[in-house]
């Protein structure tokens, strides 16, 4: 693992990406599955619920997210589609459970706001999904003054991100930098 002081370059604003930067993506997942199940268990009334969480878990882990609703559907033969359900669960569910910050990354945004610099995030994805993780992580203080920028957002208007963001914040693209890696991996 590389130190954060590594990472600490001379930069006036640090970017972070959201799934797998600031937090597991599976965490966000994970709790959408449970949620998804719940609601199939009571609207077919059948008592499958922890079984299907368990069940889309393993599909997650084995295959990868887009394999999981329709290994669902196929292995507990559902009485109706819910795929709009699920996608929409995906983009609004409301969590049970906190999101949390990486330890690593709780360090490196200390260290960036102890030396007078900006945190803002610049998140692939659907901005409404996106937005919806967001939402949900325990932010400890930290979110004050993030601001939040959506990548597909931006090059739909055929805006270059970087640009546009060191524009916003009244710096050059060289005082910024983007981790859009794990910290943990690298």
């Amino acid at each position: 693992m590389t130190n954060i002081q590594d990472i600490l370059l001379d930069k006036k604003l640090y970017l972070f990406e959201l799934d797998d930067v600031l937090f597991p993506k599976k965490d966000y997942l994970l709790q959408i599955y449970y949620l998804f199940a719940q609601f199939v268990e009571f609207t077919e009334g059948r008592p499958i619920a922890a079984d299907m969480v368990n069940f889309m878990k393993e599909v997650y882990m084995e295959q990868g997210e887009d394999a999981v609703y329709e290994a669902t559907k196929d292995h507990f033969k559902f009485d109706k589609d819910y795929r709009e359900n699920f996608e929409r669960l995906k983009v609004n569910g409301h969590l049970p459970l906190k999101l949390y910050l990486y330890i690593e990354i709780k360090l490196l945004f200390a260290s960036i706001i102890e030396r007078g610099a900006k945190i803002a995030i610049l998140t692939k994805g659907n901005p409404a999904m996106q937005l919806n993780k967001l939402k949900h992580i325990d932010w400890q203080g930290f979110d004050r003054d993030v601001r939040i920028y959506f990548s597909d957002e931006l090059n739909f208007r055929n805006i270059e991100p970087f640009s546009y963001i060191a524009l916003e914040n009244q710096i050059n693209e060289t005082d910024l930098i983007f981790i859009e890696d794990n910290l943990t991996k690298l």
